[in-house]
C-alpha cells in the first residue's frame, strides 16, 4: 500500500500543488484587481489559461503510466486543442480570436469614437468576446469582436478630425460669395483651416460642402451642430436665402422679399448659467471609460519607473540610495492616489 502511494505521490502533489499555485496566481492577477476593465483583464486571463494547460500537462507527465499510454493522452490533448482551433469558424471561438487580433492591433481604446457600419459611438469597454459602445442616444450597443474584425472600423483620431456639412444653393448666387461666407461660418464654429468643396452641379443648384478641423474631438456632436447653426446665421445675416430651387410658398408675398427669419434680440444681461454639453449626457459611461484608461496608463508608467529606480540602486552609495528611496516613496504615494481615483470611477460607473 505504501509503495502504491509513493508511486502516485508525485502526481498527487503536482495536482494539489497546481490548484494552490493557480489559485494564488488568479488572486495576484485578477482577485486583488477588481477595478480592472475588460481590456486590462484580457491578457491576465489568457496567461492564467496558458498556465492551467501547463499544469494539466505536468500532472499527465508525472502520473504513473506506460510511455505509450502517456503519449496517447498527450496526443489526444493536442487533438482536442487543434479541434478547438479548427472550430474557429464558430461564433464563440471566432469572437475570441477576433478579440485577440483587435488586442494586438490596438486600433482603438476605451473613450475613442468609432464607426462600424451603421453603428457610431464611443467605446466604453473591450472584452474577450465583444466591444461595447455608447451611441448618440446614450444607449449601449454590444458588437461582437468578429463583426469588428470582418468590417471596416473608422476611428476618430484623438489629435483632431474633419467635420463638415453640405447645403445646396441656386446658380443665381455668386459661388465666391458663398465660399467666403461658409468659411466665416466655420471660423465662428471654432474650426481650424476651413475649406469649401463643390460636391456637384445639379440641374437647379450647386451643392457645397464646408469642412474644418476640430481639435477637441470630445465635443464632436456639439461641433457638428454648431457648424450647421453658424452656416444658417452667417448666410441669413448676409441676406442669402437658403431654400430649395423648387421652393413654393402659397402666401402672397411682396416682390423681392426673402424667406429669412427676423433677427432675435436677446437682452445683453443674461444670468450666468453653466451650460451642460450634450456629450456630457450622451457619452457619460464612455467618458468614465476614457478617464479610467488614462489612469491605468499612468499607473503602468509609474510602476515601470519604480522598477527602473529600484534596479538603479545597485552599486550606489548609501546617501544616493536614500535619495532614490524617497523618489520611489513619492511614486508609490502617487500610485495609491491614482488607484483610489480609479476605484471611485469604476464604482460610479457601476
Amino acid at each position: 500500500m505504501l509503495d502504491l502511494m509513493l508511486v502516485y505521490l508525485p502526481a498527487i502533489l503536482a495536482f494539489f500543488g497546481s490548484i494552490v499555485v493557480l489559485w494564488l496566481i488568479h488572486w495576484l492577477l485578477l482577485g486583488r484587481h477588481e477595478s480592472l476593465g475588460a481590456q486590462a483583464r484580457l491578457p491576465r486571463q489568457l496567461s492564467l489559461f496558458a498556465l492551467t494547460n501547463m499544469a494539466l500537462l505536468l500532472v499527465i507527465v508525472l502520473f504513473p503510466m506506460t510511455d505509450s499510454t502517456r503519449g496517447q493522452i498527450i496526443t489526444l490533448l493536442g487533438i482536442v486543442i487543434t479541434g478547438v482551433i479548427a472550430l474557429s469558424s464558430t461564433s464563440f471561438v471566432a469572437n475570441v480570436m477576433a478579440g485577440l487580433m483587435l488586442q494586438v492591433v490596438k486600433s482603438f481604446n476605451p473613450g475613442d469614437f468609432i464607426r462600424v457600419g451603421t453603428y457610431f459611438g464611443r467605446v466604453t469597454e473591450r472584452g474577450l468576446f465583444h466591444v461595447e459602445i455608447q451611441t448618440e442616444d446614450r444607449d449601449l450597443a454590444t458588437l461582437p469582436n468578429l463583426h469588428l474584425a470582418t468590417n471596416p472600423v473608422t476611428v476618430v483620431h484623438k489629435t483632431g478630425t474633419i467635420i463638415s456639412t453640405e447645403l445646396s444653393l441656386g446658380y443665381d448666387i455668386s459661388h465666391e460669395l458663398i465660399e467666403d461666407l461658409l468659411k466665416e461660418a466655420a471660423k465662428q464654429a471654432e474650426l481650424q483651416d476651413p475649406f469649401v468643396l463643390f460636391i456637384s452641379l445639379d440641374d437647379f443648384s450647386i451643392v457645397y460642402r464646408i469642412s474644418g478641423s476640430l481639435l477637441e474631438v470630445k465635443n464632436l456632436i456639439t461641433a457638428k451642430s454648431n457648424l450647421k447653426k453658424c452656416v444658417l446665421d452667417v448666410l441669413h445675416a448676409n441676406n442669402v436665402e437658403i431654400v430649395s430651387p423648387h421652393f413654393m410658398n402659397q402666401r402672397q408675398m411682396p416682390q423681392g422679399s426673402k424667406s429669412i427669419p427676423e433677427e432675435l434680440h436677446i437682452p445683453e444681461e443674461k444670468p450666468s448659467v453653466i451650460e451642460t454639453k450634450p456629450e456630457d449626457i450622451i457619452f457619460d459611461k464612455a467618458e468614465v471609460a476614457a478617464a479610467s484608461e488614462v489612469l491605468r496608463t499612468e499607473l503602468d508608467q509609474l510602476a515601470e519607473k519604480s522598477q527602473v529606480l529600484t534596479k538603479s540602486k545597485k552599486g550606489l552609495s548609501k546617501e544616493e540610495q536614500e535619495g532614490i528611496d524617497l523618489q520611489i516613496q513619492t511614486i508609490e504615494e502617487k500610485k495609491h492616489l491614482l488607484s483610489n481615483q480609479l476605484e471611485k470611477k469604476v464604482d460610479s460607473d457601476d
